[in-house]
């Protein structure tokens, strides 16, 4: 029976942890009172006068001078029951808050994991908390928000508000990977939805008081924001998640960019690791490879060299009129006797690798792969990041047939005749459009056999 209160979410620097502590431990003389268990990631400091009775610190980090027992938050979770509570919030005084929110969960035979309620400064609250629909896509890496529809019988995925109190069953918390990750609520919602876990605020218009939050100083603000940051970008790179998207399209980001090394290691037997681990390619790195082809394309067409989407480049062209979700880099070719027409091309040709490339106007490298590797030039994202399209130079040889001097072993990797680039056609591809061979549904039965339009898979089935 009863309820264990956690205080989680709290600044060393500016809190006021000791006196949400007293407010609701035993030695309160309230008669709602609860246990509470205060977990930090390391000593508080300065050190704080918790009370000796019904208060317990948790350390998350760990002393090699103690028993890790210590650090661990789970043994002192003993109630069915467990409330999170934001910094600053107050014991009501009265029973039947909690209890109201236990029995939000109790009563929902299952369909509420998590019950909500608001918190608020000095007296009525002037604001009501908003419902949202929280989708996870872990093969994605993304987490979308979505407004509430008024069809869920008042259960959502999040709640837009960090001012809130959150009761589940202990057994629940403890049974997700980061039950005690910052920031709060959002761990918990997150963790919460991919589980299709009800949430629901407590109606009737029952709220936490709170005491003022004074204002901070330009230093600890900037402090807290800063930590708030850093936070949510650990807590996105513990759950997998490399984009958020919310409501109205606006977008955070939390994979690799231009200045930063790519999400994904060396390909090895062309099978990218995040396969093998039921996730497609990063939207950050889908988005290096469309922002790389867009311009590659632009400069090829620009300097009048012919050039046509290849291998899965072109299927996912006509499957979806993008780069096929799991792939990892763009594949082009081109007429080799066009090659001069490119400066890029040129440079990339005559530098031979030696100084990892050709750097152009706009920050993309222009390089010439070494000897065996198919004759192909690629072009990354940048120096840092090595996204990249790859250019296969083929040229005609007696009989129209299109074949190149070097070959990679893949199977998709065949000589083919060129009317299929008399003429070439636009298709739209990556968010603009590029040039096909003219029969492109017949090209890729060439090169990958029949139904490999209709049938995607995976590489090395």
């Amino acid at each position: 029976p009863g309820v264990t209160i956690i205080l989680r979410d709290f600044e060393d620097f500016d809190n006021d942890v000791v006196g949400t502590a007293r407010s609701f431990s035993s030695s309160s003389s309230s008669s709602s009172s609860s246990p509470v268990v205060v977990i930090s990631d390391s000593p508080p400091y300065p050190p704080l006068p918790f009370p000796e009775e019904g208060v317990r610190v948790v350390v998350l980090r760990r002393d090699l001078r103690f028993s890790p027992v210590l650090n661990d938050p789970r043994l002192f979770l003993r109630t069915r029951h467990v409330a999170i509570v934001p910094d600053r919030t107050r014991n009501p005084g009265v029973v039947g808050l909690l209890e109201k929110l236990r029995d939000t969960v109790e009563q929902s035979g299952g369909a509420t994991r998590v019950a909500v309620a608001g918190v608020t400064e000095g007296g009525s609250p002037t604001f009501s908390l908003r419902c949202f629909h929280l989708h996870v896509d872990p093969r994605r890496w993304t987490l979308r928000y979505t407004a509430d529809t008024g069809d869920t019988g008042g259960r959502c995925g999040a709640v837009e508000s960090s001012r809130v109190v959150l009761l589940l069953r202990t057994r629940d918390l403890l049974s997700l990977p980061f039950p005690f990750s910052r920031p709060f609520p959002d761990a918990i919602f997150i963790q919460a939805a991919l589980r299709g876990w009800g949430v629901q605020i407590l109606g009737g218009g029952d709220y936490f008081p709170a005491v003022p939050l004074p204002p901070l100083n330009p230093h600890a603000a900037w402090k807290a924001q800063n930590l708030r940051e850093k936070r949510r970008e650990k807590l996105m790179k513990d759950l997998g998640v490399k984009l958020e998207v919310f409501e109205g399209g606006k977008e955070r980001w939390f994979g690799c960019n231009r200045d930063t090394p790519r999400c994904f290691g060396t390909i090895q037997e062309g099978t990218p690791q995040y396969l093998l681990e039921g996730r497609w390619t990063p939207p950050c790195c889908l988005r290096g490879l469309r922002e790389t082809a867009k311009h590659v394309v632009g400069v090829l067409e620009s300097s009048g060299v012919r050039y046509w989407l290849e291998g899965g480049s072109l299927l996912g062209a006509l499957r979806l009129g993008d780069i096929i979700p799991w792939d990892y880099d763009v594949d082009l070719g081109f007429y080799r006797e066009d090659a001069g027409k490119c400066r890029w091309l040129r440079e990339a040709e005559e530098e031979g690798g030696r100084r990892g490339g050709v750097e152009d106007d706009e920050g993309f490298v222009w390089e010439k792969a070494p000897q065996g590797e198919g004759g192909v030039y690629r072009v990354y994202w940048s120096r840092t990041n090595r996204l990249h399209v790859d250019l296969w130079p083929f040229y005609p040889r007696d009989g129209g047939v299109m074949t190149r001097d070097e070959w990679t072993g893949h199977p998709q990797d065949v000589e083919f005749p060129e009317i299929f680039l008399r003429p070439r056609i636009p298709l739209p591809f990556a968010g603009f459009t590029a040039m096909s061979p003219n029969n492109p549904r017949k090209f890729l039965q060439l090169k990958f056999g029949e139904g490999a339009i209709e049938k995607p898979q995976y590489p090395n089935p």
